[in-house]
């Protein structure tokens, strides 16, 4: 390896995508172009990035297939980073037997720490921790090891287990720390504060209070009924019944669980579950067969009595009965999924929204025009360059995190 190429590798893996071009910035041989390709992602070209690393690729050819191996690691990294989730899975998996067989470990972990990232990013926490399991942390670099315990803090994050994220991200500072990589810092900050950012909003007899992770996890253990409006799911010790597929059913739960224990009027019911402003007796009659529905949807946790007024919740063996919902209830399960999604600060094409939340593209454009005339998110760009975004908050700004990506 020549003294630019190794200068320019070295100033990548300091996080200086700055010093890597002032070495390789003229340079078209494959080893600089992937070197810039990097150094252009880094500093969030995207579009020239793939361009770069994809005439580097071809540039190495068969002749160098570790080389060519690291290049589509780098191209995925991209392709995340901008959220490009429509790009080829397989061809990363592909790039990692490779590296693995070359014995680049520290790139094949790179290429499983990106798989299980995106397996984060669509809704697979499961799928992401077996995918790290297959990885050896121990002996990465310091960088590598902190990326790898942010996915490990990001994963407890998603499964509502405080101790286990806080503990993850702990490390993950510790590892960035010994790297020195601005950027990574940034990153493990960002994730701390969404650690102990507001991550429900406890609704009861009491009012309503926003609570952190550590929480909603404890309110999840405890022996309280739980009508989780986060996931319209209900929930005691252990126990769950899912409303998911049935709105009105769960409308009706939550209407009376926020009572509790008082009872809500049929009048009341009818508005909200069937969103009509009038009312006869056909309205009356669906509403008692939709209260029989929930009446046996719901059995083993609670039951729901009729009134003189209207019905009310009564828990099985449940001291109370707490509703659970988003810090920032959006009634629109649809927008909420989607805020959800840019709560990262990264942006997104409406694509790559249908693709992470399995639901068409047309009811992920309707929701985003809904927010964005509200103002909540933002577009960036026109046609299919168009990208969205939640509104930057000042004195921020949004940090990438890149591979180390080993000079070819």
């Amino acid at each position: 390896m020549d003294i630019l190429i190794s200068n320019a590798s070295r100033a990548l893996a300091a996080g200086d995508p700055i010093g890597a071009l002032n070495h390789v910035a003229l340079r078209d041989d494959a080893p600089a172009l992937a070197l810039r390709g990097i150094a252009m992602a880094q500093l969030g070209d995207f579009v020239r990035a793939k361009a770069l690393l994809r005439r580097a690729a071809k540039a190495f050819g068969d002749q160098d297939a570790a080389a060519r191996a690291r290049c589509v690691v780098a191209e995925a990294e991209v392709a995340l980073a901008s959220r490009d989730l429509a790009w080829p899975e397989r061809s990363l998996a592909t790039a990692r037997a490779t590296l693995q067989a070359h014995g680049d470990t520290v790139n094949a972990a790179h290429a499983a720490q990106l798989q299980a990232r995106r397996q984060l990013l669509t809704g697979q926490p499961e799928d992401a921790g077996r995918t790290l399991d297959g990885v050896e942390a121990a002996g990465l670099p310091a960088a590598s090891r902190a990326i790898h315990e942010l996915i490990r803090g990001g994963i407890a994050l998603r499964r509502i287990q405080a101790s286990a994220a806080s503990a993850a991200l702990t490390r993950a500072a510790d590892a960035a720390r010994q790297a020195g990589i601005p950027a990574l810092l940034a990153e493990v900050d960002h994730a701390f504060r969404a650690l102990h950012a507001p991550a429900g909003r406890r609704i009861g007899q009491g009012g309503s209070q926003d609570m952190p992770l550590g929480e909603v996890e404890a309110l999840l253990a405890s022996k309280a009924l739980i009508v989780d409006a986060c996931r319209n799911v209900l929930r005691r010790e252990g126990q769950a019944v899912s409303l998911a597929s049935r709105p009105v059913l769960f409308t009706l739960a939550r209407m009376l669980a926020e009572a509790w224990p008082q009872d809500v009027s049929r009048e009341q019911l009818i508005a909200q579950a069937f969103r009509t402003g009038f009312q006869d007796e056909s309205h009356r009659v669906r509403l008692r067969v939709e209260i029989g529905r929930l009446r046996a949807a719901m059995r083993p946790l609670a039951s729901v009595h009729a009134t003189k007024h209207g019905f009310v919740l009564r828990p099985e063996r449940a001291p109370e009965v707490v509703v659970l919902a988003r810090p920032v209830d959006v009634a629109d399960r649809d927008q909420a999924a989607v805020l959800a999604c840019l709560a990262d600060g990264q942006a997104w094409s409406s694509s790559a929204l249908a693709l992470a939340l399995g639901a068409s593209q047309r009811t992920v454009q309707r929701a985003l025009d809904a927010l964005a005339a509200a103002g909540q998110v933002q577009p960036l760009g026109h046609g299919r360059a168009r990208r969205w975004m939640t509104p930057p908050v000042p004195g921020f700004t949004t940090s990438l995190l890149l591979p180390l990506v080993a000079a070819p």
